[in-house]
């Protein structure tokens, strides 16, 4: 019998532990891998569209849910091409940006579940983050896949895209290595539709963005102090790293504070009280952008 995306997604589900999400197997769950509804929360759908999509009731999904559930399953490369096929939609072309996080960078994020962490593409959408990223700098869920890039954010004229709550950094030298990214970018993804549009559109809507961009600016990601101005902890100072995955494009933004500190005691306490879990690709909506 031929396999079908529901088929395979419920062997995906099943062979999936809650503990490589970062959840406790509970004595007595009977559930030997994913629910239903931890599957449609970490890949920002409802839990009814996953029944459908299993019982064979819901054939068509877009590449954006199908990207989604591929994150959210841990999927290798092979088997997201793989799951794509099932949809009857193609595989993500070479030369295009991948918006897949590898397997190993996702059980890692749920182990660093008191960290501010979040992961991004080669044009710096957010794919990722763990539940402190959210507790710290506003939780990006609502927010559409445009929406959550950071470079359009940064450009972006007024307060539109920003983060949740201010976020004192060094803007000159964070909005050089932006441009000098995406500049390399265009150079390793020149197929990539979504990033040329996305420099188009900059380079007509930001004057900064134009001017940096036709000075051929360059920059480098360089560790740096942040302190973000959170309503209910008042200011939280933290060190800001950004990492970048050994054979891929994808960069974790890793912001860390001295343990025993004032901060780390304001981070734990909104890790604990904020209610949030690791994030995937949200559904579309409105609602807070972290950016770091």
């Amino acid at each position: 019998m031929d396999e079908t995306l529901g088929m395979a997604l419920r062997r995906w589900r099943d062979r999936l532990s809650p503990i490589d999400i970062g959840r406790t197997a509970r004595p007595g769950r009977r559930a030997a891998g994913l629910r239903r509804e931890e599957l449609a929360e970490l890949a920002g759908l409802s839990v009814d569209y996953v029944v459908r999509m299993e019982q064979g009731r819901a054939t068509n999904p877009s590449a954006q849910v199908v990207a989604s559930l591929a994150r959210a399953l841990q999927l290798e490369p092979e088997e997201r091409d793989y799951a794509y096929r099932l949809a009857g939609l193609l595989p993500p072309h070479e030369g295009t940006i991948s918006t897949h996080v590898p397997a190993g960078v996702q059980r890692m994020l749920a182990r660093l579940g008191e960290f501010p962490v979040g992961v991004f593409s080669a044009d710096w959408t957010l794919l990722s983050w763990t539940p402190a990223w959210a507790a710290l700098l506003g939780d990006p869920g609502g927010r559409t896949h445009a929406e959550r890039n950071l470079v359009r954010a940064v450009f972006a004229s007024g307060p539109r895209g920003l983060a949740a709550w201010p976020v004192q950094q060094d803007g000159a030298t964070l909005s050089f290595a932006l441009v000098a990214d995406l500049r390399a970018a265009l150079v390793t993804y020149p197929r990539d539709r979504g990033l040329v549009e996305l420099v188009e559109e900059l380079h007509s809507t930001s004057a900064e963005f134009a001017r940096l961009w036709d000075e051929g600016a360059v920059g480098l990601h360089v560790s740096a102090r942040k302190t973000v101005v959170h309503p209910q902890v008042g200011e939280v100072t933290c060190d800001c790293d950004v990492l970048t995955v050994p054979g891929t494009d994808i960069r974790l933004v890793v912001y860390t504070v001295a343990a025993g500190s004032a901060d780390a005691e304001k981070l734990e306490f909104l890790r604990v009280t904020s209610g949030v879990r690791v994030g995937g690709s949200p559904p579309p909506g409105p609602g807070p952008f972290s950016a770091p």
